[in-house]
């Protein structure tokens, strides 16, 4: 009975014998003594046949196969009973013994790397002394089918909260790591809850979410955000309902009132008042007159924002609803922005009615937030996508299809109201960013996951309410089993959306992903042009990241959409560059506000003083603007000007040196000529050597005209260094600037950190 092989799992380890490469094989070698059992295994037609060798073989070519097989019988056995870490596989004792036989009498055909490679016991007549080196193998060469199984990505949930359970089935889906305790060792992705501070010691790997996200998306900083938009392009952002800032714009906001009542249009307008860090509905009203506002006296007045309240709104079965719609923001710079194909709409629990004086309070009938509705007794939970109080979007496209309304326009318009959207939000983030992970600071990246919160009108316009940081990840809603007795049960809907959305944000935030990954694909057609439907089951097939076959996960519910479309909407980004100017004259790493040094040199570098606008209407510029926005952040705690403020000063300036009719004209010229200038050999020199730079140059004028005055009139020299100033940038100028931003530095806190959840 003759001993024979007929499987062999290659170990990923090559020997190279003069100008060829032989496979060592070490692995698990399975027997087979049947007697069918072919003798030599088969050969494949692509690797030359080794029968004219084994035919040939005399009887001092047998000596030295034997003196071979000790030789290599002794090599093999130094590696019996070593377990191979990187593959997982055991090698058996017994595997030696038997790979000497067959290493001696046959040629083992192993296929590899594209191409047969054979494993040949060599002569001393044809092996160059029979020394071979041993290297290893690249575990991401193509074509082999044996890769070194990959680590698995670990994931720090031990400050995840309310989406631990939908981000627990999502880890699992993908076969990762879970840490829910945390881990001393860095993980690969860390899941806050809340806000990028949950965690403070985080040097490496990603978080899921952005510092500065909170704030940024309050109702004040996103009106603000969103109504600088407006100045420059207002027909691209007539998505958001205007609004004032209370209590600041209170006046203004009673004689839009007044203006109205003297129109006689006062009768149907409603109004709406958020609290800035509310949510989840608590403290929004409706009023119709600007005595009803809600105002605390003095120092304890809440800041808020009153909105026009959206008309005629949308209806399905006699209910108000809204569509909260989950949107990715992978990253910054480039920024890269994804869209779930699958969201969710949250209807009222009472049949709607024109707001008047009798049912502004009817929270139910007006407003759409679940956490209000849920407390009704009309919510209806239902397993169904397209019944109940909560519903897929996909399943209200199809009701509005089958009466004949063109969902891809609807589904296209909602693409680029989130798309304007955070673009405006950009330029503040990057600021929040760059203060806690300044550039060459070990630090984390991020992302993030929005909640949009989006309004159809009757004539299918869309309209965004608000965008939340933290939107609910939940999957349980409580119910009462018994009188008193409550328990969470699971909810389909939510968790079929929920679940896809964590799952997938996950696969694209893989780490071997984003390492050996595709670039995204290049920019198409515009999402004016080229709707997308969203749909659940049907619909065009995004090409999963870089997945194994046989993994068993669907393509991505997330479609990316930016840079996507970035030619169509490129030209939005005016706020973007004037941010990238704020960023380049800050000066220290982690500063969030301008000094009046840095705003002069920013001035000087651009070349922008002139007769027209010398250093003092600078200097008064700078203090007007930068007194006016403090008065206005009540929860500033830095002195300087930040980057709302910079913009302002920016537009102002803007206006001046331009023209132009339209605001985004004159912007858009004044950004040309600073950029035109600083590409100059200033844009080479740090920050602060730029400014060391232009005081040295100030100074040296200064003191220039002071020895051209004293030759002209000795006697005053005296006196005109008494009673003049020193020049706007003295040496000293600058040491103190930096000094006073340093203390700041050190004294600022982070940013507020607030336990909501919407």
């Amino acid at each position: 009975m003759s001993d024979h092989a007929v499987k062999v799992e290659p170990d990923h380890t090559t020997a190279s014998s003069g100008d060829k490469d032989y496979v060592v094989v070490t692995e698990e070698l399975v027997l087979d003594t049947s007697p069918a059992a072919s003798l030599s295994p088969p050969v494949p037609s692509c690797v030359p046949s080794a029968a004219g060798v084994q035919g040939s073989a005399t009887p001092l070519a047998s000596k030295d196969k034997a003196r071979s097989r000790s030789k290599m019988g002794r090599d093999d056995r130094s590696t019996e009973g070593k377990v191979n870490t990187d593959i997982g596989y055991a090698i058996s004792t017994h595997v030696g013994k038997h790979l000497n036989r067959l290493r001696g009498e046959k040629v083992l055909q192993i296929k590899c790397a594209g191409r047969a490679m054979q494993g040949k016991q060599e002569t001393n007549g044809n092996s160059n002394g029979g020394s071979t080196h041993h290297r290893p193998r690249d575990r991401h060469e193509p074509g082999n089918k044996h890769q070194r199984k990959k680590k698995p990505v670990t994931v720090d949930t031990s400050k995840a909260k309310t989406s631990l359970e939908a981000l627990k089935m999502s880890i699992k889906q993908l076969k990762w790591k879970e840490f829910p305790l945390g881990r001393r060792a860095a993980c690969d992705i860390y899941w806050h809850g809340t806000s990028f501070h949950d965690n403070d010691h985080i040097v490496s790997g990603q978080v899921n979410k952005f510092p500065g996200m909170i704030e940024m998306l309050k109702k004040i900083n996103l009106s603000r955000a969103l109504r600088t938009m407006h100045e420059l392009f207002p027909e691209e952002y007539n998505f958001y309902p205007r609004s004032w800032i209370l209590p600041d714009e209170y006046q203004q906001f009673s004689a839009q009132i007044r203006g109205l009542k003297d129109s006689g249009a006062a009768a149907h307008r409603t109004f709406i008042v958020k609290p800035d860090s509310g949510s989840q509905g608590e403290g929004i009203y409706l009023i119709r007159e600007a005595s009803e506002v809600r105002l605390a006296a003095g120092s304890q007045a809440r800041q808020a924002v009153v909105q026009e309240y959206v008309q005629r709104p949308l209806l399905i079965d006699k209910l108000k609803f809204d569509i909260r719609l989950y949107v990715l923001v992978k990253a910054l710079e480039p920024l890269q922005i994804y869209i779930a194909k699958e969201g969710l709409t949250r209807f009222c629990t009472e049949p709607y009615q024109e707001p008047n004086h009798k049912n502004l309070s009817h929270v139910f009938m007006h407003l759409t937030n679940y956490s209000l509705n849920v407390q009704s007794d009309n919510f209806v939970h239902s397993d169904s996508q397209s019944t109940g109080s909560k519903r897929t979007f996909s399943s209200v496209l199809y009701r509005l299809a089958s009466k004949g309304v063109d969902i891809k326009k609807v589904w296209s318009d909602v693409i680029s109201l989130v798309i304007k959207t955070v673009i405006a939000l950009v330029p503040e983030l990057k600021v929040h960013y760059q203060a806690d992970i300044p550039p060459g600071k070990p630090g984390p990246t991020c992302f993030q996951i929005l909640g949009f919160d989006i309004l159809l009108t009757k004539n299918l316009k869309p309209v965004l309410l608000e965008v939340n940081s933290n939107p609910s990840m939940k999957i349980e809603h409580e119910q009462e089993v018994a009188p008193g007795v409550f328990e969470y049960v699971s909810s389909p809907v939510d968790e079929d959306v929920k679940v896809c959305v964590i799952r997938d944000t996950l696969r694209l935030m893989d780490p071997g992903l984003n390492k050996h990954g595709h670039p995204p694909p290049a920019g198409g057609g515009g999402a004016a042009q080229q709707g997308t439907v969203i749909t659940t089951k049907a619909g065009p097939p995004d090409k999963a990241p870089e997945e194994e076959p046989g993994d068993g996960l669907p393509t991505l519910c997330l479609k990316q959409v930016y840079p996507k479309y970035t030619k169509q909407f490129q030209y939005l980004c005016l706020v973007d560059r004037i941010a990238t100017l704020f960023l380049r004259f800050l000066g220290i790493k982690g500063n969030m506000r301008l000094g009046p040094t840095a705003f002069r040199t920013f001035i000087r570098c651009c070349k922008l003083s002139n007769s027209n606008l010398p250093m003092a209407s600078v200097d008064i510029l700078y203090i007007d603007i930068t007194r006016r926005w403090a008065a206005s952040t009540q929860d500033s705690r830095e002195a300087g000007m930040g980057l709302q403020a910079f913009v302002e000063a920016f537009f102002q300036l803007a206006g001046r040196r331009s023209k132009a009719a339209l605001l985004r004209d004159q912007v858009a010229s004044l950004l040309e000529v600073c950029e035109a200038h600083l590409d100059g050999p200033l844009s080479a020199l740090p920050v602060a050597a730029a400014v060391s730079l232009e005081d040295r140059r100030s100074l040296s004028r200064g003191r220039a005209m002071a020895r051209e005055a004293s030759k002209l009139s000795p006697s005053s020299s005296s006196s005109s260094s008494t009673t003049h100033p020193p020049p706007l940038c003295s040496p000293a100028a600058p040491r103190r600037a930096v000094s006073h931003d340093q203390r700041l530095q050190r004294s600022r806190h982070g940013p507020l950190r607030t336990n909501l959840e919407n």
